[in-house]
């Protein structure tokens, strides 16, 4: 199937494309050269096509309202403490855009920022952007490449970094998945393939401990909803430590829908993925279709390395290097 590229809108001066990448079974995914972000993602069902992620019709929708829909988010996703870390002896100090803390890259991260895009032959789209040294507070520069390959009902992303000296990298999806196309994520049915957690102070920064899920409610090895037992929402914005061992054949989770209608499978290389449920979201504009996002209208599943791991040498290591640059692959399928 062909990649359509057309000129979707306009921001401080520079075009914004839309990539629309359509696969034989009829799955469409629209992507945008700001954020590299997935703008909508739409699935077959009985009476036509859903939309089974958060996202806007209109553009100017984004750099105003957004929460991150669909973006690549870096250089480091989720938090780090202060905003500061240590490397090579050196202090640096990162935008704190999240109270004294950094969130997903800062304030002008590379999920804000436009990237350019082409076409690949293989039913996909790549989008490149070089973070400038010292932008956002973050050592030396970095050439960022990310690639969307949907084949039938999956959708692969293959990210890549290239750092000119030692700087922390850690590249996430950030989509928000609602299987209904609507109303709140709360009674889809979730399994995740973690036997641990990081538990997070108040600011959600991690503590440096590993708990295992066993008798929390983080424990979703057997498919459940995000409920208590007496019915109450359950609010997530946490990382958890996925199993070793899996292989590229087991996905990391499983999502499906109250009325069974459509299964999402996410399968990564990464050790941890953050589960947030939308428990802050309060978007003031519609959405796809009309759609108003309140709380818990749709699912983050974040496939990362730990938060504030650059401060946690025990964490899963974060650093890169010329010699040994930042890759990392995510395959979605929803069916």
């Amino acid at each position: 199937m062909a990649v359509e590229i057309s000129r979707f809108a306009e921001h401080e001066g520079k075009d914004v494309l839309q990539a629309v990448i359509e696969s034989e079974s009829g799955t469409r995914i629209s992507v945008l050269s700001y954020g590299a972000l997935i703008r909508d993602w739409q699935v077959p069902v009985a009476g036509g096509m859903r939309s089974v992620v958060l996202g806007f019709e209109e553009f100017e929708h984004y750099p105003a309202h957004s929460r991150y829909f669909g973006a690549i988010a870096g250089r480091v996703a989720n938090r780090v403490a202060g905003g500061r870390f240590t490397l090579n002896g050196r202090e640096y100090q990162l935008d704190q855009n999240q109270g004294d803390n950094h969130l997903h890259g800062g304030s002008a991260g590379i999920g804000k920022q436009i990237w350019l895009m082409e076409p690949l032959a293989e039913n996909g789209v790549r989008l490149t952007y070089t973070s400038a040294d010292g932008e956002m507070g973050y050592p030396g520069s970095l050439d960022i490449v990310v690639e969307y390959r949907l084949d039938g009902n999956r959708l692969r992303i293959e990210f890549e970094a290239m750092a000119s000296e030692a700087t922390p990298v850690n590249l996430v999806q950030h989509n928000y998945f609602n299987l209904m196309g609507g109303g709140d994520v709360l009674d889809h049915r979730l399994f995740l393939r973690a036997n641990a957690y990081t538990p997070v102070d108040e600011t959600l920064i991690p503590t440096g401990e590993i708990t295992p899920v066993s008798n929390r409610k983080f424990d979703f090895r057997n498919p459940r909803v995000m409920r208590d037992a007496a019915g109450i929402a359950q609010e997530f914005d946490h990382n958890l430590v996925l199993d070793t061992g899996r292989t590229a054949e087991d996905p990391a989770v499983i999502l499906v829908a109250p009325d069974d209608s459509l299964t999402l499978k996410l399968f990564t290389d990464q050790p941890g993925l953050q589960l947030y449920n939308g428990s802050k979201l309060d978007v003031p504009v519609p959405g796809l279709n009309g759609v108003r996002y309140g709380r818990h209208a749709g699912l983050c599943l974040e496939d990362q390395k730990f938060p504030d791991a650059v401060n946690n040498p025990h964490f899963p290591n974060t650093i890169v290097t010329p010699d040994a640059p930042y890759r990392h692959w995510c395959e979605i399928e929803i069916a």
